[in-house]
């Protein structure tokens, strides 16, 4: 009969070293939201999502016609850090070209 040099109860788990890189698949995720104004033209919000947010010209549009009728829509999920780093530049990007194109964020 086998018998491990470790006896583990069933509910503890050993220390381990996490890196940086394998903490973030275990951070929680956002979802980046984008909301509609009166102001952006439709087509500038598809470029938005599409060079900012590399989503394709088909997501991109359904994104946008979703935020066009119910006043908002989830655009990604990605962790923190990745979602803050995307709003920044998706709002610098909109500024400099003169929109007020909104985005926030919600956990999941």
């Amino acid at each position: 009969m086998f018998t491990s040099p470790v006896q583990l109860h069933p509910y503890t788990i050993p220390d381990t070293v996490i890196d940086e890189s394998t903490a973030e698949q275990f951070e929680r995720m956002w979802s980046v939201i984008i909301h509609n104004d009166d102001v952006t033209p439709y087509d500038y919000v598809i470029f938005i999502l599409e060079q900012v947010f590399m989503l394709s010209s088909e997501m991109a549009e359904h994104v946008t016609w979703m935020a066009h009728t119910n006043g908002q829509a989830i655009v990604v999920i990605r962790p923190r850090s990745e979602a803050e780093r995307l709003i920044m530049a998706a709002r610098g990007r909109s500024r400099m070209d003169g929109f007020p194109l909104t985005f926030s964020m919600e956990q999941e």
